[in-house]
């Protein structure tokens, strides 16, 4: 069930780094398989865990999934089956959701006593809405694809055995990008939507200014005097 215990969030936090430094990495599919995205955090394990010593993995626990949210290049969660807790959070690290026609994702850690602890109280509420996710987080229950996709807490709903290859072909086609503008785009959004408007405006107005020194600029604006619009080849 792809639970999400101390080593993978370690190791998910180690693989995110990596793509994000790869150059060879244009963009990231985040997929759990063909039966399940992931199920949640791993119980047990949580289980046996006192104040103390989550106040110490917390901050892990944030930073591991943090850091596939800060990849600078294109995200894709290939949603298949469970999506909960953990794994619903995981999803909302990425930048476009796509769902199985049986995926059910949800936030079920107040049945446990407890709240999202992975940034769910934070990302959701500024992806879907607080009052949305009010409803989600202080019921726990879960919601199937098409519900989920009229939150628009998924983009786009797929047939389960299409899953992989949707998110593949939406990745693969941002792969051929420019890739410092799409980072440019992703980061302007990212932190435009953390500050106020102004400061929004000063990120934006800073990196499209910045990308007027790309050779990719210089190739895309070139191709479309030349060629028209959207046959660019970008390096």
């Amino acid at each position: 069930m792809n639970a999400l215990d101390i080593a993978v969030q370690d190791r998910l936090k180690e693989l995110a780094e990596e793509a994000a430094r790869r150059d060879d990495v244009r963009a990231v599919i985040l997929y759990g398989g063909e039966k399940v995205f992931a199920a949640g955090a791993d119980i047990k394990e949580m289980q046996a865990m006192d104040h103390a010593a989550m106040v110490v993995r917390s901050r892990a626990l944030q930073d591991s999934f943090s850091a596939v949210a800060r990849i600078p290049k294109p995200v894709v969660a290939a949603v298949t089956g469970y999506a909960l807790g953990g794994g619903c959070e995981l999803a909302l690290c990425a930048d476009y959701r796509i769902a199985a026609e049986n995926a059910k994702l949800g936030q079920p850690e107040i049945l446990l006593g407890v709240i999202p602890g992975a940034g769910g109280t934070q990302r959701l509420s500024r992806l879907i809405g607080p009052s949305k996710a009010k409803d989600l987080i202080f019921t726990g229950r879960m919601v199937k694809a098409d519900e989920a996709l009229a939150l628009g807490l998924v983009d786009r709903v797929v047939p389960a055995d299409e899953v992989y290859t949707a998110a593949h072909e939406w990745a693969a086609k941002l792969a051929q990008g420019p890739a410092i503008a799409l980072r440019a785009a992703k980061e302007s959004i990212d932190a435009g939507l953390e500050t106020d408007l102004e400061t929004g405006l000063a990120i934006e107005r800073n990196w499209f200014a910045g990308l007027f020194a790309t050779e990719d600029r210089e190739r895309g604006m070139r191709s479309f005097v030349e060629e028209g619009p959207g046959k660019a080849k970008f390096v």
